[in-house]
Protein backbone atom coordinates (compact mmCIF):
# COMPACT_ATOMS: atom_id res chain seq x y z
CA UNK A 1 0.00 0.00 0.00
CA UNK A 2 1.52 3.56 -1.20
CA UNK A 3 2.17 5.87 1.86
CA UNK A 4 -0.24 8.85 2.03
CA UNK A 5 2.50 11.25 1.55
CA UNK A 6 3.86 9.23 -1.76
CA UNK A 7 0.15 9.88 -3.11
CA UNK A 8 -0.10 13.57 -2.06
CA UNK A 9 3.32 14.06 -3.49
CA UNK A 10 2.29 12.75 -6.88
CA UNK A 11 -0.78 14.37 -6.86
CA UNK A 12 0.64 18.19 -6.30
CA UNK A 13 3.46 16.85 -8.78
CA UNK A 14 6.53 15.51 -6.91
CA UNK A 15 7.75 15.02 -3.25
CA UNK A 16 9.70 19.03 -3.75
CA UNK A 17 6.60 20.82 -4.53
CA UNK A 18 4.37 19.39 -1.96
CA UNK A 19 7.49 20.17 0.31
CA UNK A 20 7.10 23.90 -1.06
CA UNK A 21 3.26 24.22 -0.95
CA UNK A 22 3.41 23.79 2.69
CA UNK A 23 7.02 26.03 3.42
CA UNK A 24 8.97 23.06 4.35
CA UNK A 25 12.12 21.19 3.17
CA UNK A 26 11.88 17.77 1.22
CA UNK A 27 13.80 16.28 3.40
CA UNK A 28 11.09 17.55 6.07
CA UNK A 29 8.45 15.90 3.66
CA UNK A 30 10.98 12.25 3.17
CA UNK A 31 10.74 11.77 7.05
CA UNK A 32 7.14 11.93 7.55
CA UNK A 33 6.89 8.73 5.85
CA UNK A 34 9.85 6.80 8.42
CA UNK A 35 8.51 4.38 10.89
CA UNK A 36 7.47 6.64 14.16
CA UNK A 37 7.39 9.69 12.23
CA UNK A 38 3.75 11.49 11.72
CA UNK A 39 3.15 14.23 9.26
CA UNK A 40 2.73 17.28 11.80
CA UNK A 41 -1.17 18.63 12.38
CA UNK A 42 -0.59 22.02 10.84
CA UNK A 43 -0.13 20.51 7.45
CA UNK A 44 -2.73 17.94 7.13
CA UNK A 45 -5.46 19.46 6.66
CA UNK A 46 -3.35 21.80 3.71
CA UNK A 47 -2.86 18.61 2.62
CA UNK A 48 -6.31 17.20 2.32
CA UNK A 49 -7.22 20.70 0.55
CA UNK A 50 -4.42 20.37 -2.26
CA UNK A 51 -4.88 16.73 -3.12
CA UNK A 52 -9.17 17.56 -3.09
CA UNK A 53 -9.48 14.68 -0.38
CA UNK A 54 -7.58 11.81 -2.28
CA UNK A 55 -5.38 12.24 1.02
CA UNK A 56 -6.93 12.47 4.22
CA UNK A 57 -6.14 13.62 7.47
CA UNK A 58 -7.22 10.24 8.37
CA UNK A 59 -4.88 8.42 6.47
CA UNK A 60 -2.13 11.11 7.47
CA UNK A 61 -2.67 10.67 11.29
CA UNK A 62 -4.34 7.29 11.67
CA UNK A 63 -3.09 6.70 15.04
CA UNK A 64 -4.86 10.02 16.34
CA UNK A 65 -7.22 11.61 14.19
CA UNK A 66 -10.15 11.64 16.59
CA UNK A 67 -8.22 13.09 19.41
CA UNK A 68 -7.49 16.51 16.90
CA UNK A 69 -10.33 16.25 14.89
CA UNK A 70 -13.21 14.83 16.45
CA UNK A 71 -15.26 15.47 14.08
CA UNK A 72 -13.83 12.73 11.95
CA UNK A 73 -15.28 10.20 13.87
CA UNK A 74 -18.66 11.00 13.44
CA UNK A 75 -18.12 11.48 10.09
CA UNK A 76 -16.89 8.14 9.17
CA UNK A 77 -19.80 6.35 8.19
CA UNK A 78 -17.87 3.33 6.83
CA UNK A 79 -17.54 2.06 10.61
CA UNK A 80 -20.00 1.12 13.17
CA UNK A 81 -20.44 3.62 16.26
CA UNK A 82 -19.19 0.58 18.33
CA UNK A 83 -15.19 0.16 16.43
CA UNK A 84 -14.70 3.67 16.00
CA UNK A 85 -11.15 4.00 17.91
CA UNK A 86 -10.87 5.77 20.86
CA UNK A 87 -8.20 7.27 22.67
CA UNK A 88 -5.92 4.97 24.33
CA UNK A 89 -6.51 4.48 27.97
CA UNK A 90 -3.75 3.56 30.78
CA UNK A 91 -3.04 0.13 31.41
Amino acid sequence: MEHPIDTASRSVGSAACLARKLGVTKAAVWQWKLPGRQVPVEHCLSIERMTNGSVTRRSLRPNDYWTIWPDLVCADTSLPLSVHPKEPTNV
